[in-house]
């Protein structure tokens, strides 16, 4: 890479986010700029969170550090910088973040790559703001977790039958890739707690319902994927009930929009995601939400920003008409597609444009099972199962041994049912901006640091460095933002 000399320093590229397009993003970069270049990475977590695998968190198969990969154990030439981004100031070329003790700070930036992903995607129903929770980052895998033991420890001491019932049920709304997931581990690992607790047997075992309001589970795969994913999870007996709905949810269950009502203390929403909020606050030209660039991944007007992932709506080349789909396969191709266009944008290489075809999708669910259909050869059983791990090896930046060693034990060992009550319900709100942090009370005390600097003063290589701030970590007067990628 050519450096741009200005002031005697290196040029520096900032990158927002370090999901699959931002890791993949950071990690290109970093080979092809050699040092020519300086290269900062901000994010909320020192970790890259290997998201496909969040289920098995969930399900006490994979242990939470296992799908978390070091930054900066493996991003090593890569500055990492601790910090929520709250706003961008596109003509003075600064990024404005908070650091987990509350402090603010800002970085100047040569050229910016926004790769901020997803939250949870919010629909008018009332309740389910205040009674349901999503699936998006660590915390709300390691409540579920919590969650899912707590309320098969708590119907074991129940004396009321109708009490032991409603904390047996569980209820997944979307039956897309998160939920079908979700409710294929969840019900085996509440079935095995409630084998083993003395106050369930005899009893019923955990009821799971899956809802959609498509015609079947699964809806963006193959008719024949779809029906292997019905099968399995029928065969479990999840109650899988299409083309329904939750009209109303309360703190004692969930009325459905056909009229019925389920009972339960478990609602999970899983009905799909929206860009993160910051892209909004932008004042750029969106579409759905998502920030339109263009098939080299740059924001119209602005060459020296670009974005992509799920924040990014991204022309599909091999669809005309169409932006690719919020999905891990595009994010982290384009991420290294953004990187290898940022080398160029210095004078190392052409330009290249964003074009792939889909390679495949594979839904794990759970013990031998999946369906996946890899270079779209249709897949189901143990056969698929053994891809789709195989897969999840091979695409994982780090702890691969460990993650192996996890499967291995458990298909060896029963999973340990405790619930540690380290994440409480108020701290995963459905609504939050930032899924991949959890919420603290807002008079919690926060650090208070020296602000400092970094880079020679003025242009874009000034670094203001963290200032006290009397919010609680992670948040912000206008809520939490996210900086994460998926």
């Amino acid at each position: 890479m050519v450096a741009e000399a200005r002031n005697g320093r290196r040029p520096r590229v900032v990158i927002v986010g370090a999901g699959f397009a931002g890791y993949e993003c950071a990690r290109t970069l970093a080979k092809k700029s050699r040092g020519a270049a300086e290269i900062v990475l901000v994010n909320p977590n020192d970790y890259f969170l290997y998201l496909p695998l969040l289920p098995e968190v969930s399900a006490g198969i994979l242990e939470p550090r296992r799908v978390s990969v070091s930054l900066t154990g493996t991003l090593p030439d890569v500055r990492l910088v601790l910090g929520q981004v709250g706003g961008v100031d596109l003509d003075r070329r600064r990024v404005e973040y908070t650091d987990p003790e509350g402090r603010t700070g800002s970085l100047g930036y040569d050229r910016l790559v926004l790769t901020v992903g997803s939250v949870n995607k919010l629909l008018p129903v009332p309740g389910v703001a205040e009674h349901a929770h999503g699936f998006r980052g660590m915390p709300e895998a390691l409540y579920l977790r919590d969650h899912m033991t707590r309320q098969i420890e708590l119907a074991g001491a129940a004396e009321d039958p109708a009490e032991r019932a409603a904390r047996t049920t569980f209820v997944v709304v979307g039956a897309g890739y998160t939920g079908t997931e979700v409710a294929a581990h969840g019900v085996t690992f509440t079935r095995s707690l409630a084998r083993r607790n003395a106050g369930l047997r005899g009893e019923p075992q955990p009821r799971w319902v899956l809802l959609d309001l498509a015609d079947r589970v699964l809806p963006e795969l193959d008719h024949r994927l779809s029906r292997t994913a019905h099968r399995v999870l029928s065969k479990r007996g999840v109650e899988i009930r299409t083309k329904t709905s939750v009209k109303e949810a309360t703190s004692e269950g969930v009325l459905l929009d056909d009229g019925t009502s389920v009972d339960t203390r478990s609602l999970i929403w899983c009905v799909g995601v929206r860009p993160d909020p910051l892209v909004e606050s932008l004042g750029l030209p969106t579409e759905r939400g998502r920030l339109c660039v263009d098939e080299f991944l740059a924001v119209p007007g602005h060459p020296e920003v670009l974005a992509c992932g799920d924040a990014a709506a991204v022309p599909d080349l091999t669809r005309p008409g169409e932006t690719t789909p919020m999905t891990a396969q595009h994010a982290q191709r384009q991420g290294k597609v953004a990187a290898h266009n940022v080398a160029a944008s210095y004078g190392q290489g052409e330009p290249r444009a964003y074009k792939h075809h889909d390679l495949g999708f594979m839904v794990d669910l759970g013990g031998v099972q999946a369906a996946a259909n890899p270079l779209h050869v249709p897949l189901s059983g143990p056969v698929a199962n053994a891809v789709t791990r195989g897969y999840h090896l091979m695409a994982m930046p780090g702890n691969r041994v460990r993650v192996a060693a996890d499967w291995l034990l458990d298909a060896a060992l029963p999973r340990q049912g405790v619930q540690l009550g380290l994440v409480r319900s108020w701290s995963v709100p459905l609504d939050t901006a930032a899924p991949e942090l959890a919420r603290i009370p807002a008079d919690e005390p926060t650090a208070a640091g020296e602000s400092g600097k970094t880079g020679e003063p003025g242009g874009p290589g000034e670094d203001t460095g963290p200032k006290d701030r009397p919010e609680a970590a992670g948040q912000r007067p206008d809520g939490p933002r996210k900086a994460e990628g998926t």
